[in-house]
């Protein structure tokens, strides 16, 4: 079952960033979902796209 992590490394400064975004009313997260994450030392936020798993790190042919 596709689910974002709850907590990433936030990419600037090393720290821990979480998971803004709730889940749909049904509990399910589907591939092309955006969800936000917030750096709890710097304060950025991210905005990532779900991936599954088994396209992630795919490049499309140019």
């Amino acid at each position: 079952m596709l689910e974002p992590d709850r907590e990433i490394t936030c990419i600037d400064c090393g720290g821990r960033s979480f998971l803004l975004t709730p889940p749909r009313e049904d509990r399910m997260w589907l591939v092309g979902d955006i969800v936000a994450y917030r750096c709890q030392d710097c304060l950025d936020r991210w905005d990532l796209v779900l991936e599954d798993d088994e396209t992630a790190g795919d490049v499309p042919d140019a």
